[in-house]
């Protein structure tokens, strides 16, 4: 493979995979973001200057020769002049979603109206195209919670129940993905991911905000009761991207066609020709009060908080998430940094970037 198509490459986990793409391959990548949700050209343009600046590595040298940046709003179609400008990448990997379950609650039906539009376009434009690899990058909110007690985790093609819109949202991209590799054979590859973490987080995210709130010495407010505290799974973008890497390096799209072949790997839907769906999780599952705890400690603060009932404070809420990781793990991949680490460092960068914890 020689260059990938990224969308949403100015978020957050977009760009964290343009600059693990930049760093670990000899790819080129086109990035593409309509710049006007929480995509961020600010995000992009740190990645490819700090190559410029400090790498004495060739390869890192070209990072900023190896990427095209192209402006689109994936809402609306591509151009036949712009579909022409990238028909020659190899891949897709589809990022760009509105992710925030808050603002999907509070106005649904944009939100909703987004995602089917930016996933649909997407598409269509692999149908042009025609890649080897269309990557979806979806989340563990689809199968709904898993019980506080469940430490495994919804495997892959659990049943999808969606709680809020924004988690419904991704699954009717999920769907309509399916249905593209059905019908167009689209090389769809599906990945579900969890709570994500690292630097230059949009500040409304849990780890950015309770650090905001930590430094001025204000109370964080923590969903959950005594007895009951929310639990989630992190993982750093980074570990995200490598994931999405050694998948697009070790283990090509099952095509409807073939897709019989591979039934062994999807017992729930045995009877059926399904894509490749993959979990890619850490293997830590820490309750929120415990995370909010670590980023103070991190950040040399004390914690101040207050418990929030979450049926009450926010309806949609799932307390507990939670992915099996063990078919990554199969295939020889695991997260190659730890929580820990991954959290300590976000805490200090972000601490010394005060500028990435800035409201827009």
């Amino acid at each position: 493979m020689t260059k990938v198509f990224i969308t949403g490459a100015g978020g957050f986990a977009g760009h964290h995979f343009l600059e693990h793409v930049l760093v670990n391959t000899r790819w080129d990548a086109v990035a593409t973001d309509s710049f006007r949700h929480k995509g961020k050209t600010d995000r992009i343009a740190e990645v490819l200057d700090s190559f410029a600046a400090n790498s004495l590595s060739p390869v890192l040298k070209s990072a900023r020769q190896r990427t095209e940046v192209i402006t689109h709003d994936l809402t609306a179609p591509f151009s036949r002049q712009m579909t022409r400008q990238i028909e020659d990448v190899d891949s897709i990997v589809a990022f760009a979603s509105d992710s925030h379950v808050d603002r999907s609650i509070s106005d649904p039906v944009p939100f909703v109206e987004n995602n089917v539009s930016v996933i649909l376009n997407t598409l269509e434009l692999a149908r042009k195209v025609r890649p080897r690899s269309f990557i979806l990058v979806s989340t563990d909110e689809v199968y709904g919670p898993v019980t506080e007690n469940d430490i495994k985790g919804h495997e892959e093609w659990a049943a999808i129940v969606p709680s809020n819109p924004y988690s419904a949202s991704k699954a009717a991209q999920e769907a309509i993905a399916i249905s593209y590799w059905r019908t167009y054979g689209v090389p769809l590859q599906i990945v579900n991911c969890m709570n994500m973490i690292g630097e230059r987080q949009d500040p409304e995210k849990f780890v950015p905000l309770v650090l905001r709130k930590v430094l001025k010495g204000k109370k964080v407010k923590i969903h959950g009761t005594p007895n009951h505290i929310g639990t989630r799974h992190y993982l750093h973008a980074r570990n995200l991207a490598d994931g999405i890497t050694f998948l697009l390096e070790t283990n090509p799209a099952v095509f409807p066609a073939h897709a019989d072949a591979y039934a062994d790997k999807h017992k729930y839907c045995a009877e059926m020709p399904v894509p490749d769906r993959y979990n890619i999780a850490g293997p830590d599952r820490i309750d929120n009060l415990t995370m909010a705890q670590m980023i103070a400690d991190y950040a040399g603060m004390p914690l101040r908080y207050e418990l929030q009932d979450f049926h009450t404070t926010r309806p949609g809420h799932d307390p507990h998430y939670g992915l099996d990781g063990t078919r990554m793990n199969t295939l020889g991949w695991t997260p190659p940094v730890s929580l820990e680490t991954s959290l300590k460092k976000t805490v200090e960068w972000t601490a010394e970037h005060p500028e990435w914890l800035l409201d827009d």
